[in-house]
């Protein structure tokens, strides 16, 4: 006796469809990795953020503290595959500049974001 598996037509469907539902899946569960919000600067500081020049997996954040009170802040890197990093507390008088920075595992796939602590 012969088994049939049903119409070539129907199980081309069912294949697509499982397809396009992984790949649904796999794209929210992406996204949802990819698309956390940075947190803001924090209040009172004046910052900019960014790569080094000639090695991508390390972050800076240059911040001026515009506030009237002293202020700590730290750089975060979201490094891919590898941890998550922290660069050093600087504290600042108001007035002063300071700049944290903080490297990504040369293993991962670079820095993702970077974001300033308070």
């Amino acid at each position: 006796m012969k088994k049939t598996l049903g119409s070539p037509s129907r199980t081309v469907t069912r294949r697509t469809a499982a397809v396009t539902g992984l790949a649904a899946a796999l794209a929210v569960a992406g996204g949802l990795a990819v698309a956390a919000p940075a947190s803001a600067t924090p209040p009172g500081l004046s910052c900019d953020t960014g790569k080094h020049a000639v090695d991508d997996y390390t972050g800076y954040a240059l911040c001026r503290n515009n506030g009237s009170t002293t202020q700590t802040f730290w750089v975060h890197l979201v490094c891919g595959w590898s941890p998550d990093v922290d660069g050093e507390h600087v504290t600042l008088a108001p007035g002063q500049s300071g700049q944290s920075t903080a490297h990504c595992a040369g293993l991962g796939t670079g820095i993702g974001e970077i974001s300033v602590r308070p």
